[in-house]
């Protein structure tokens, strides 16, 4: 049986994913077993992985024929995994040389510790390494105040401040078979909600201060409909949780449910289903009534089809980026 199991979950990205395969094989621990499970892309993705598996009999593929959605597919992964530990990380990512060799030594040395997680670099389409970009981003997910060792409040780290990645975590699969791994059906926040699932059932996390993977940005087609499916995932992932017991934690809990019907409600609007919108700004405003963005959301939905679009355009115009539009546009 290999050592680890590598998972990379693909849908249509044949340009992207050898980058992705290729850093597996290359890594100073060569005792692992990669699965890539394919959510029935319709690329050439098929044929680049027929070559893969007839290079190297340790690369297996799985290609469902027709798309399962996001964490059933990578449940597929998981189920044919059969290492003692288990990585999932994304087809347009890659993993540096001895990310392996690393994170495997620090499970073979705290037998007590459920998951080991480090740093990333953030590189563009040409693989290039971007090191102002890649500080930031640790700054702002609060990695810079993060030191090597076991993780403290480690429910806080994954919930509150989410400084962790799936994708640069290495873990025990018997830790994620006490948790069932990804919950089935979800598209979006799969790997936030996992993370936070495994802190709740007091697994233990170890943090390495080391940039031992490297994580793609890159400009992706957006679309109204695209923000409406994640922030629909994200209200579910959030209303699965109570944090009851911990003030501070469900404070911030409904803050970021607030926050999120608010953002849901403005998509609706803005994607012409003025009924679900409504509802949720309507919903919002019982708690915010002075609320500008769920006021001007409210004023939109009266408004003709054709009067919207300008005035949802000059609002764009007007809005400050997010964090995230920021660094995938580069600035």
């Amino acid at each position: 049986m290999p050592k680890v199991s590598v998972c990379i979950p693909t849908y249509n990205r044949q340009n992207l994913l050898p980058f992705a395969v290729d850093s597996v094989v290359n890594q100073s621990l060569q005792d692992w077993q990669l699965i890539v499970c394919d959510d029935g892309s319709q690329d050439e993705t098929p044929e680049r992985m027929r070559d893969y598996e007839a290079q190297d009999t340790r690369i297996r593929y799985l290609r469902h024929p027709q798309n399962i959605g996001k964490s059933n597919n990578m449940r597929s992964g998981f189920d044919a995994a059969e290492g003692d530990y288990f990585i999932k990380f994304d087809d347009d990512d890659r993993l540096t040389p001895d990310f392996l060799t690393q994170m495997v030594a620090v499970l073979d040395a705290y037998p007590q510790v459920d998951f080991v997680s480090c740093d990333h670099w953030l590189i563009n389409q040409t693989n290039q390494r971007d090191l102002d970009a890649s500080e930031q981003n640790s700054r702002y997910w609060g990695r810079e105040s993060l030191e090597t060792g076991v993780i403290d409040n480690l429910l806080e780290v994954v919930f509150i401040r989410q400084s962790l990645q799936v994708g640069c975590t290495l873990f025990r699969k018997a830790a994620l078979e006490t948790v069932g791994f990804m919950r089935p059906d979800l598209q979006n926040c799969e790997d936030n909600d996992l993370l936070v699932r495994l802190a709740l059932a007091g697994k233990v996390g170890y943090y390495l201060d080391q940039r031992l993977m490297e994580y793609r940005v890159h400009a992706e087609q957006q679309s109204i409909q695209r923000d409406i499916r994640y922030l629909e995932d994200k209200l579910k992932y959030l209303e699965y949780f109570n944090f009851q017991d911990s003030p501070t934690l469900e404070a911030n809990r409904q803050q970021r449910l607030q926050d999120t019907r608010l953002l849901l409600g403005l998509r609706y609007i803005e994607g012409h289903q003025p009924q679900p919108g409504r509802k949720l700004l309507q919903t919002y405003r019982q708690q915010n009534p002075s609320n500008r963005k769920a006021i001007f959301g409210l004023v939109m939905s009266y408004l003709p089809s054709g009067l919207q679009e300008p005035v949802w355009s000059l609002a764009r115009e007007m809005t400050p980026r997010s964090y995230m539009e920021q660094m995938r546009q580069g600035n």
